[in-house]
């Protein structure tokens, strides 16, 4: 028999049967297994026969048989070993105690004495059977990009950092890795992050779990802020596999506690549309608590403090009941609250006309219309957020983009606006607009948006503000009521001027107008990421 280590798969073996000696001492804890009887190919061999019975921890020959795949593997608690379960897989085998052949007569007929039948065995024909066929798409209900931030300090160790690495590869497994399904790769954190391999690299789970075991361990202090925020800013590129409106997920193993500022990379991860996990290991006991530097760091850094984005485990024993309900989390869309959308991820100035021609209960019909555009929007510190600027011949900033970062705050903001009246020079509000609102805010996240609403003629020329607004990265939208002239929108209007353009010929036309340019905004978003 050929010796072979804890570790050797079935996909290892290349012969069809192999007789095989497994080592003594082998860790159970650590074992990949999936199946009963009928193993997919990417179980350990040595895991197997033991969950099989046909070998005890003291090792042992094995025969080893290889078969076709499978529809369907199951979870079973055998001899100490939890197999998992495991959907669809292109390869399979068997095990027996050396020398027990499991084949008789013809080599297509495989007999009970694998413990059940297999699906995919047919009859003799005097035909080899065609082997099924590996599902490359994957889970197609569990779309994600997921980077994997693994501990690699001296907190974890050696030891726990290849058990660390062996539930990260149930997790992948579990999760339904396909090119139609989610994408992983693993980040190290340690004394300087390193990106291991990227979301493009690998997309089916038996590649992602070879990448996975051949980890190496680094070392150093466990720098997970500094790694986190690498991460955010780093992983989730276009050309390095990240795919668009698809949401961006890490999930942060912590082994203790991490040795530098946690928060301020929450941070970052949010602005750039990224949901943090964390899951903390061993957390500290009492007597820790005093090394730790911020023991609220995992609220700090998750994308909600809700409880959804944080999982504790008490050790990195017996960890198998913890990977199927964080692979679920993990595939909770809806769940997702940190990735960028139209409504978390825009910035929107409305330029109000306060020109004596309005009048003040038209006045606060358009402070209505703003109000139910506003209410659309997710408005936060991290998230959307919405000024005002009301203008006659002068300019009043009624409130900027960081000055309320609530939903309340900002509609009570906007109910409290106060009529100017005056005269109407709108060209020279949107230079001040462009300059001192929207200025501030030119570096940010956000995208950004102007949506001018005028009810007549501008004294001055729109066309060139306007044009200055759009070369500083601003998406004008122009609202008209009653008399304000097509050909200014249109002038004020980005391209295509047809679809930012909108004229009511009342006031009370303008709440028809609000789903459209919602619509508007968040179409130009999505275009804007393309």
């Amino acid at each position: 028999a050929t010796a072979i280590t804890c570790f050797t798969r079935g996909l290892d073996l290349r012969k069809e049967t192999e007789d095989v000696l497994c080592p003594a001492n082998c860790p159970l804890w650590q074992f990949y297994v999936f199946g009963d009887g009928v193993y997919a190919s990417l179980s350990s061999v040595c895991g197997a026969a033991i969950h099989r019975g046909v070998i005890t921890s003291a090792g042992g020959a094995v025969k080893v048989q290889n078969l076709p795949g499978q529809e369907n593997y199951p979870a079973v608690n055998a001899n100490g070993i939890q197999s998992q379960m495991l959907a669809r897989w292109a390869s399979s085998f068997a095990v027996t105690p050396y020398p027990f052949n499991i084949l008789t007569g013809s080599k297509d007929v495989v007999l009970e004495a694998v413990g059940r039948s297999i699906s995919t065995a047919r009859p003799s024909t005097g035909k080899r059977p065609k082997k099924t066929l590996e599902k490359k798409s994957g889970n197609k209900d569990c779309k994600a990009d997921i980077a994997f931030l693994i501990d690699g300090s001296y907190n974890i160790g050696q030891r726990r950092f290849n058990l660390q690495k062996n539930f990260v590869g149930k997790v992948a497994v579990m999760l339904g890795i396909g090119t139609e399904g989610p994408h992983v790769g693993v980040v190290q954190a340690s004394e300087y992050p390193k990106i291991e391999f990227y979301l493009k690299n690998f997309t089916t789970a038996k590649d992602v779990l070879f990448a996975i075991k051949e980890l190496g361990f680094r070392g150093g202090n466990s720098n997970t802020g500094k790694a986190l925020k690498y991460t955010a800013q780093k992983f989730f590129s276009l050309e390095n596999g990240a795919r668009k409106g698809i949401p961006k997920i890490i999930v942060v193993f912590i082994d203790g506690w991490p040795s530098d500022d946690i928060e301020e990379a929450g941070i970052v991860a949010r602005e750039f549309g990224v949901n943090v996990f964390i899951v903390s290991v061993a957390k500290p006991t009492t007597e820790e608590l005093g090394m730790v530097q911020d023991i609220a760091f995992v609220d700090k850094a998750v994308c909600r403090n809700n409880g959804f984005f944080s999982y504790q485990m008490p050790t990195w024993f017996g960890t198998t009941k913890y990977v199927k309900p964080l692979a679920q989390k993990l595939c909770s869309h809806e769940q997702m609250l940190c990735s960028k959308t139209c409504y978390n991820s825009v910035n929107i100035a409305f330029l109000i006309d306060g020109s004596s021609s309005v009048g003040d209960s038209n006045f606060r019909l358009m402070l209505e219309f703003i109000s139910n555009v506003a209410k659309a929007f997710e408005i936060s510190d991290i998230g959307s957020k919405i000024a005002t600027v009301q203008f006659t011949y002068d300019q009043r900033t009624e409130f900027g983009f960081t000055d309320y970062i609530t939903k309340e705050k900002v509609l009570s903001a906007i109910q409290n606006i106060r009529y100017m009246s005056g005269g109407t020079a709108t060209g020279d509000a949107i230079s001040f607009t462009t300059r001192n609102v929207f200025g501030p805010m030119r570096d940010g996240p956000n995208k950004n948006f102007l949506v001018v609403l005028t009810d007549g003629q501008s004294y001055d020329d729109v066309r060139g503000p306007a044009a200055a607004a759009q070369k500083a990265g601003i998406t004008v939208f122009s609202v008209g009521v009653a008399w304000a002239p097509v050909d200014d929108l249109r002038d004020m209007a980005s391209e295509p001027r047809e679809s930012h353009t909108f004229f009511t010929r009342e006031f009370t036309g303008l709440e028809q107008m609000v789903p459209d340019v919602i619509r508007g905004i968040c179409r130009d978003f999505l275009d804007s990421k393309q």
